[in-house]
């Protein structure tokens, strides 16, 4: 016999207080998601067993937008039981009107949690009690960053509680009120830019360059405690072609260590940082300050999240596109796919790099990435009118972030890069050791190389080209032989090198993404334009740095 578990559907504006207030239902879990990838687009649900009930998180909804994740939010949200409004009560009355006109809410139970109590406890009280009279539904003011044990008590059993409004278009207070977030130097139409160019440069450099001395301390450490002792010792025991899979020029141990000890660092410290600018409410502030300069290239400061996950991982700022207008997501998408450096492609760029001893052309490499990227997407997706595009208006309060919330974030991260990115990164080392095993690795250098002679690079380095348009650190082959190959490249040959293999082509797990989101005819075009520019870069590259 099948129980009955009934669902709670978190419904509400973006940075309301959702999320906050699912991990506390949840207890902490990361939950499973439904429909795609990215925690701000996905639905995500858990049961939780303090309300017996299944919890789900829904993306935040944008009022008169034609984003795909206020279409899924709605959606998800007239399949449920139960629906918990989740509204700041810094602006309590505009967002609970535009609520109630746009879920339907007279054909489901409701009950109302009011977040940011802790903001103007006595006024936002007044207001959800004002709140509660006029709708007939339960109404729990609360701080959704801390929530107490008494505050918890009293939302699960508004929760338990909830029914039928008694009107969908409640009267309003006597005075309209709200709160608004102190302005920064954020906000100063001079300065903000700059401090938010800074920021952000804050945020993602340093977390590479530490994952880099990172990296770069451990290796020879590991390499000579673990590494050569394992492969000395199985090297005398083991056939030739296990010796391959395992011990050789691509092996799961010498080359599959590579990837894991330049990857990893670079994956936890973008997680961190992605979640600290999330979590302290910057990530709102610097979209509304370089809004102004993202708007001569066809992008929005809504476009510039997606765009930054992507640092991250880009199937995940793919499906965070979906929170991005018809007429700018294809533009988001083309920016993803050339200029945001993934995770991966960020430990592997760093590692060749690094083993050529050419750690220094990591900066200059990312930005003109990052550069160039903007200037394709303009160039190929033309220049949007101001009525194209969704306007940046909201901005966050600032917090010093909560060492759980922060790894809440980073776990989900860290859990994708050990049981899916790394597991295709092997799969690609053994596919790797048993084409060089068969001379086909050989062969295929031979065959490309009078191509890369163009761009002034040897023929060996076709292996690796070829990897990382199957996966970003497919870059990582070029280490084989314990990075001698890499080594015996010069600094313009290793800049060529990586430029090709970054920006080629999006990886084919990015493209398939793609294909599902926006069909065959955006991702195939997509990827012939994103060749072009990146070929053409090339050939100058090779002509300036030979």
């Amino acid at each position: 016999m099948t129980t009955f578990t009934p669902t709670i559907v978190l419904a509400g504006f973006e940075s309301a207080g959702k999320t906050a207030l699912f991990r506390r239902l949840t207890g902490e879990a990361t939950g499973h998601e439904a429909n795609f990838r990215g925690s701000t687009v996905s639905c995500r649900s858990c049961y939780s067993a303090a309300c017996q009930c299944e919890i789900i998180d829904t993306p935040g909804i944008r009022l008169k937008a034609d984003t795909v994740t206020t279409r899924l939010a709605l959606e998800r949200i007239q399949l449920s039981d139960t629906v918990l409004l989740v509204v700041r009560g810094t602006n309590l009355q505009q967002e609970i009107d535009g609520l109630l006109r746009e879920i339907n809410a007279s054909t489901q139970r409701i009950a109302v949690a009011v977040t940011f109590a802790d903001k103007d406890e006595i006024k936002i009280s007044s207001l959800a009690a004002h709140y509660q009279k006029m709708l007939g539904v339960p109404v729990v003011a609360l701080n959704a960053r801390e929530l107490s044990t008494p505050n918890r008590t009293a939302l699960l059993a508004a929760i338990q509680e909830a029914s039928l409004p008694l009107t969908t278009t409640p009267a309003a207070p006597l005075s309209s009120w709200k709160l608004v977030p102190s302005a920064t130097w954020f906000e100063h139409r001079g300065v903000g830019p700059g401090l938010s160019l800074l920021v952000l440069a804050l945020l993602w450099i340093v977390p590479v360059i530490a994952a880099f001395r990172l990296a770069e301390f451990l290796q020879p450490i590991a390499d000579t405690a673990f590494i050569a002792p394992v492969t000395d010792w199985l090297n005398a025991r083991l056939s030739p072609l296990a010796a391959a899979l395992l011990t050789g020029g691509y092996g799961l141990i010498t080359l599959g260590w590579y990837s894991f000890l330049w990857a990893f660092p670079v994956v936890l410290f973008i997680g961190l940082s992605t979640a600290f600018c999330e979590e302290t409410g910057l990530q709102d502030r610097i979209m509304r300050s370089l809004d102004p300069l993202l708007r001569p290239f066809g992008l929005s400061g809504h476009e510039l999240m997606p765009i930054l996950s992507g640092f991250g991982c880009n199937v995940v700022a793919v499906h965070q596109s979906r929170a991005c207008s018809s007429c700018t997501r294809k533009s988001c998408v083309s920016m993803i796919a050339f200029g945001s450096a993934c995770s991966y492609q960020i430990g592997a760029t760093l590692s060749v790099l690094g083993a050529g001893g050419h750690g220094w052309l990591f900066a200059p490499y990312l930005a003109l990435l990052f550069v160039v990227g903007l200037i394709h997407t303009r160039v190929w997706n033309g220049k949007k009118s101001k009525f194209e595009m969704l306007p940046v208006s909201e901005r966050a309060f600032l917090y010093f972030p909560k060492p759980r919330a922060l790894w809440w974030r980073v776990k989900a991260v860290l859990r994708q890069f050990l049981l899916q990115a790394m597991p295709i990164f092997l799969i690609i080392c053994i596919v790797a050791a048993l084409l060089d095993t068969t001379g086909l690795l050989g062969w295929l250098a031979n065959a490309v190389a009078p191509a890369l002679k163009i761009f002034h690079l040897p023929g060996e380095v076709a292996p690796a080209i070829l990897f990382s348009i199957l996966r970003k650190d497919g870059l990582l082959t070029i280490n084989q032989g314990e990075g001698a190959l890499a080594a015996s490249l010069t600094a313009g040959q290793a800049f060529t090198l990586v430029w090709l293999a970054g920006t080629l082509t999006a990886c084919l797990v990015t493209l398939w993404t793609i294909r599902k989101e926006l069909g065959w005819r955006t991702a195939l075009s997509l990827a012939g334009k994103q060749a072009t520019t990146s070929l053409a870069v090339a050939a100058l590259l090779s002509l300036i740095l030979r």
